[in-house]
Order: structure tokens, then sequence, then C-alpha cells
């Protein structure tokens, strides 16, 4: 029996033994994990981890949860599955210490059995802490799902059930169900081990018994060939789910595994194959956060982020830096999303001052087999990280660390290739400092150049020779140079872009295309994130609030790189990754914010993409010269306003298939009109906004489950009364929810930004901001939206 155990939390401050509970001293407050305890905090410019934390400070806390053992429960096995607790979780019940797990990301099992009291109340405490142990925002707490396991002592574990693909034929697929059944009794056990596979249809399509004798105190592996007819292969086109049924006799131990049917290849000459079909990984990097939500994992939440960059033509992510939750695997299963999972973000060598580098030596082992363990049936995983931009990968004993490290996995799963994300310039520090020291141009040209050339550098292809022997698939971040060099100095090689700057993807892409054995680019990053505060972002000369310099100050609250913003909103990058993906053939339009015409940039990174908008509103601006990106796969684009042309420029100057124009705003309707040999080959247009502006608001579902992992993304924004965007009049929103709901966060794109993701008022950031509303009952929800001047707007909502 497999039960959700997100009900019934409290949190408060940690209190020592000797602690004295003051009059007045703040009691625990009630939530429902997922939970970030981290994200209510108050951000402070002196936070010690400032920008990279987006100025959070540390956070220690306390979870309490109470709970009834009834009679029945006596001689059963009983676990506390948590899927992740930011992070050094110390779990105890009634008291007495159960366990732990080093790291807030990892997946683990804890037996409470020895320390319950059957037929009575029982207390779970938790102990979290997080503080200058993260590169980003971490978060803290019970930050995704806990399941409490009611089994028999003859049993299968959360874990104890695996199934791979062996042959495949167009008309029958071989699969092995290798089960785990355990035996906690004191004498032997004989039981029936029941399998039955059922197609993505449900339907039975193979089913066996066997007896299995299990001795007391082991554990015995029971290994089945199922044999299914005329299979349907899971891809990301066609994510077709099966399912296997196992049950040990009649001890009501059943369980249900789905699993996908597909093969995973990679070799120089096709690159990556699955099912015997080449694919080029379409990748966005992607933090843990859920914007408003903080660090909780809701299933929602993460099954709306997978839905949004699919739609964006992504068809990979890849975990930055660590391994992605089960709600999140779940999602990419059914709606088709490639993943590859990420272990580490550094090894031995520490990058911040307490950081899991500290634990390292003792527990990495057990977390890469717990990573390999939550992956194995996912068939959406289809390569494991090592780790990310790791500084010891260029030392001899690095390398053996990373052979190690390979064949843990390896071990766990032979049937999935291996890769580290590497950046060269970490491998050669000391020529990096030196080439920061010459550099007359500044820091972005630096990190623009630099990190690429240093990548071909004799000292990176020697010093990471063997690392990168271990690998099936070498990760390059910032290091497209290499992959020719590579395809002639190591012919069995094969690259994946495993992170690249977003700005570059238009001279990226065609070089994946070009090589075989680059399977892929994965851009950093695919959707928004807390903390790296402004990394992104751009500096104007002519902005005295404004710091140059890759951290922003506070109050910067996000990254500001990502394809999509932290609401879900596909930013112009997007869409021009979208067309040199080959994906989209109608142009896109974007302006650059007027306010800035004429101004001198002084630091735009290259993660950052440029300071547009997608509008041709700009009240106050009228007559005045604005500067026009219209992206497009041709040879040129002409603009016209009201019917007259106003501007023409080649497309590719600027950045391949975009085309500059320079004009002046003025209110009407904006043509873009794309040509290739003289012939028009698509076009898009941008009307002006006109009349009163109203608040509008749309929920993405109305119908909610109740079941503590459904929400609604309610999305507000300020329109005409034809629907068009007012990005030039933003305001301050507030936001109710009645009945059976609640305000589970809220939050516009802005990256800079003091407002609480807690409040129930925001204001707008180009004319947008989004609530998300979870249930707290059944029964129906009603959200109004309020701001000045404007009619208020009600959703209905029904859990």
């Amino acid at each position: 029996m497999r039960i959700s155990f997100n009900d019934g939390w409290s949190y408060r401050a940690p209190a020592s033994p000797f602690a004295v509970l003051e009059a007045g001293q703040a009691a625990p407050v009630s939530v429902v994990l997922p939970h970030d305890a981290l994200r209510d905090t108050e951000r402070t410019p002196d936070a010690p981890s400032r920008g990279a934390s987006a100025y959070y400070p540390p956070g220690n806390f306390t979870y309490l949860k109470s709970f009834d053992v009834p009679p029945d429960w006596s001689g059963k096995v009983v676990s506390l599955e948590i899927q992740g607790a930011y992070a050094h979780p110390m779990v105890f019940c009634n008291e007495e210490y159960a366990g732990n797990r080093a790291n807030g990301y990892t997946r683990f099992v804890v037996e409470l059995t020895p320390y319950l009291r059957v037929g009575e109340r029982n207390e779970l405490r938790v102990e979290v802490r997080s503080g200058q142990d993260s590169r980003w925002y971490s978060g803290a707490g019970l930050h995704r799902p806990v399941m409490l396991h009611v089994t028999e002592p003859v049993h299968v574990g959360p874990d104890g059930i695996r199934v791979t693909t062996l042959d495949v034929d167009p008309d029958q697929a071989v699969v092995e169900v290798a089960t785990r059944v355990t035996n906690r009794g004191l004498t032997t056990a004989h039981v029936t081990l029941g399998t039955t596979v059922l197609d993505p249809d449900t339907r039975p399509v193979d089913a066996d018994e066997v007896p299995v004798t299990v001795p007391p105190g082991e554990t015995c592996l029971v290994r089945r060939r199922c044999y299914l007819p005329d299979p349907v292969l899971w891809s990301v086109d066609r994510p077709a789910l099966y399912s296997v049924r196992t049950s040990i006799g009649s001890s009501g131990d059943d369980r249900e595994t789905t699993f996908g049917v597909r093969t995973v290849r990679v070799d120089p000459r096709h690159g990556l194959r699955i099912n015997g079909e080449p694919v080029l990984l379409r990748g966005a990097c992607i933090h843990h956060d859920n914007g408003p939500l903080g660090a909780a994992a809701v299933g929602r939440a993460e099954e709306r982020r997978i839905e949004l960059l699919k739609a964006a033509g992504f068809n990979a992510i890849r975990a930055a830096h660590n391994p992605v939750s089960v709600a999140m695997l779940d999602a990419c299963d059914r709606l088709g999303m490639l993943v590859m999972d990420e272990a580490f973000d550094m090894w031995v060598r520490g990058k911040t001052p307490y950081d899991y580098a500290l634990d390292f030596p003792q527990w990495y082992e057990s977390d890469l087999a717990a990573m390999v363990a939550k992956d194995y049936n996912h068939p959406s995983v289809v390569m494991y990280s090592l780790g990310n931009e790791i500084a010891e990968v260029g030392t001899p004993h690095g390398a053996v660390l990373a052979r190690r490290m390979a064949e843990v996995v390896r071990a766990e799963d032979p049937t999935r290739p291996v890769t580290n994300g590497v950046n060269s310039a970490l491998v050669v520090l000391d020529e990096l400092a030196d080439r920061l020291r010459e550099q007359p141009a500044g820091l972005n040209e630096m990190i623009d150049d630099a990190m690429n050339t240093l990548s071909t550098g004799e000292n990176v292809t020697r010093r990471t020779a063997e690392s990168h022997s271990v690998l099936d698939v070498v990760g390059l971040n910032y290091a497209e140079a290499r992959y020719a060099m590579d395809r002639e100095l190591f012919p069995h090689r094969v690259i994946v872009g495993s992170e690249t700057f977003p700005s570059r993807i238009g001279r990226l892409w065609p070089m994946v295309e070009q090589h075989s054995h680059v399977i892929g680019d994965f851009t950093w990053t695919g959707w928004d994130y807390l903390g790296e505060v402004g990394i992104g972002a751009t500096t104007y000369a002519e902005d005295t609030t404004a710091v140059a310099a890759l951290e922003r100050e506070f109050p910067f609250l996000t990254a500001w790189c990502g394809d999509l913003d932290i609401t879900g909103h596909r930013r112009p990058v997007s869409y021009y990754r979208e067309i040199v993906y080959g994906l989209r053939h109608e142009p896109y339009l974007a302006v650059r914010r007027p306010e800035h015409h004429g101004h001198s940039v002084t630091l735009q990174s290259p993660w950052a993409w440029s300071d547009s908008v997608s509008s041709w509103t700009w009240p106050g601006y009228e007559g005045q010269p604005v500067t026009v990106e219209v992206y497009a796969d041709a040879d040129e684009v002409a603009l016209f306003l009201d019917g007259t042309e106003v501007g023409r420029s080649p497309v590719g100057d600027w950045r391949p298939k975009v085309a500059v124009v320079e004009t002046t705003f003025r209110p009407g309707t904006l043509v873009a009109v794309a040509y290739a040999d003289g012939t028009e080959v698509g076009h898009t247009s941008l009307s002006t906004a006109t009349g009163p502006v109203r608040l509008t608001a749309a929920a993405d579902r109305t119908e909610l489950r109740y079941d503590g992992t459904d929400l609604a993304y309610v999305s507000l924004a300020l329109t005409d009364h034809e629907g068009r965007l007012v990005s030039g009049q933003d305001r301050p929103v507030t936001v109710e929810v009645s009945g059976a709901g609640t305000l589970a966060g809220m939050c516009s794109a802005n990256p800079r930004t003091a407002e609480r993701f807690a409040d129930h008022t925001w204001r707008t950031f180009d004319g947008r901001a989004l609530a998300v509303v979870r249930p707290t009952a059944e029964g129906p929800i009603t959200v109004t939206a309020t701001t000045e001047g404007c009619a208020p707007v009600e959703v209905a909502l029904h859990a």
C-alpha cells in the first residue's frame, strides 16, 4: 500500500533541546507538501550568497506531522519515501532518529517500523537547512512529495521493479521485468509472483505466474521475459506507455509500474537513434524551481513547464544541475520529452562554502544509484550526466573518479549512455585568468570568445582526454569550436552541446546538423529561474541604477536568460529559436524598448538576447525612432505601417535569420514581409492597442483534482477591447481567491522586483502577471482580480 503523505504537515523554526518556548513564539504554520519554506522569507541585499541565491537568506526549518498507526499495521513494514528535501534532511519518528540524507535532491526511503507505536498517535519530525550551498536559488524544505509505504513482511520495495527493453521487432518486443521480492519475516516464504503487462489501451498482452522461495532476511531477484505483440514504441511524437502489474499471492501487495518500449543508441556515424530513428536533441537546460512556487515540485507545475517547453519547439531537457523530480519525469513520459538527468554540480572541489562537495566522497555512489533507481522505468530518460562544469576532470585523479562514477551508473543501468557537462575553461583556469587580464574589450567579450577559444587549446585536449574517454557522450559547455576538430582528433567521440549561449543558436544549430557525431544542443536556459540574477539582463550606460557586472544588485530576482519567463510566457528568442530549428515558417516581430533607443549598451552578456518585446503599443513615444527586429528564414525583410513601406533590411547582418530595421513609431498596424530570392515567403503583423485598458483573466484549466498535485494557472493581462496586449501602462493587480482554493503564488516576469510571491498584489510587467491557485477542498473556487481603472474580472474553477 502506497499512501500520499503530503497533507497535515506544519513547519517552524528549529528548537534545540535547551530552547525555552517563550510566550508569543510563532506557532508552526500548516502546509501541504510539496513546500518551500525559504520562498516566504525576507530577501535582503546583505544575504550571504547575494545574487546567486536571489538575495534569499540561509534557512533552517523543522517539518512536523502527526499521524495514526492503526492496529492492523502490526507486523507490517512501514517506510517513508521522501522524494526531495533541501538540504541535509534528518528524519525523526517519535523523537527517535530514523535516517538522513546529504543531497537535497535525492529521493530516499527511511524505514519507520522500529519506531512506530501501533494503535497510537505518532509524530514525524524532519529537520532541513540551507545556506551558501548552491550557485542558484535552492529553496529549503520538503520541496518534493512524500509517500508512506505499508507492506507485508514479504513485499516488493519502492524501487523493486525494473523493466528493460531487450529486443524490438515490428511484430514483437521482448521486455524483461526484474522484480526484487524481500522477506522481512522470520520464516522462509513460498509465494507466487504474478506479472501482467498491459498495452497503452490497458489491454492485457502478456501474463505469467511463477513460484518464488525467499529465505528470511533475504531478497530474491525474479526475472521474467515478456513478449509484446505488435509493440507501440515510445517516442517524442507518440509517447505510448505500457504498464506492468505485479502481485504477490493474495497479500494485497499489488504494484503497477509504467514503462515505454524503446531503444537508445549513440555512435559517431549515426548520432543518437531512438528506436532506430535519428534524433537531434533540441534541448533546454532547466533549473528545479517553479517561479512563484519557489522550489516546490507540485505535479501540475512540473507538467505545465514540460507542456510549454514542448510547445516552444524543445524535445529535450537537461536537469541543471541535480536530478529532476519524479513528477517531472512522469510528465515527460506522458507528453514526449527526452531527459538528460544530471547528478551533481560539484564533486570534491566545492563551488560555494558549504556545498555538496563536503559530502560527496561519502555519498556519491548511493546518490548515483538513487538517481538511476528513480529514472530506470521512465522512457523519457535517455542519458545520465555525472555532473556539470567539474573542475577536476582535467586532472589524472579527477579522471579516476569520473571512471568510477561512470561504472557505478553502468552497473545500475547499462542501457543508457553516460555523459558529463564539461566547461573547458575550468580545466585551464590559469589560462583563463591570463586571458581576462589581457582582454581589453571587457568581461562580455571574454566570456563569449575566450571560453570557446580556450576549449580548442592543446592543454584542454591533453588534460581532458582520459576523463572524456570514460564517457559514451562528451558534453561540451560553450565549446562548439571543438565540434569539427574532435571529429578529426577523436573519430570515436560522440558530442552533445550540453550548455550553450541562447544568443548563438542561429550559428550553433547548423553545426549540429552538419556534424553527425554531435547529437544536439541544450540552451542556457529554456525557462527563467530564481538566482544567478540578471545574467541575461541588458545594462545601459545611461541607466545610473544599473551595475555593469554579471551579478546584478538587489532587488534583482531572476537570471532573465530563459526562452520562457517565470510565468511561462515565451520571449522573442523563443520564436527565433523555433525558426532556426525549422519548426516555424511565419516571421516574428519584436521591438527594442524605445526608451533605450540610442543608448549605449555597457553589458549584454551572451546569455542575453536583446531588450525587445513583441509589441507595437508604446504610448508617449509617437514620432520617435525605434528599432524593429524581424526573425525570418529569408533574404530580406520589408516593414509596412498601415500599407506604407517604412523600412527594409537584409537578413543576417546582426544574427542569422534576423533583420534589424530602423523606423519611427506611429500607432497603427505594422506588417513585416519576408522575401527569399525576391519572392514573399511569409508575413506577420503587430497592431497598436486602442481605447480603454481592460483587465482580463484566463485559467489554463477550470476543472481541478483535489489530490495535492493540481493547480490552476490564471493569466492576467491588460488589453484593449479587441484583446491586444497593452504593454506600456503597467499597474498593480490584486487577486483574491474564495471557496475551495487558495492563492499558492503570484508573480510577473519582472526580473528586478522586491515583490513577494506570497503577496496578493503584483504590478504587471509588459502588461502581464500570473496567479497560481491550489485547491484546498472539493467544491467551487472563485478567483477575483482587480486593478485601478478597470472593471474587476472573475474566473470560476471547480475542484
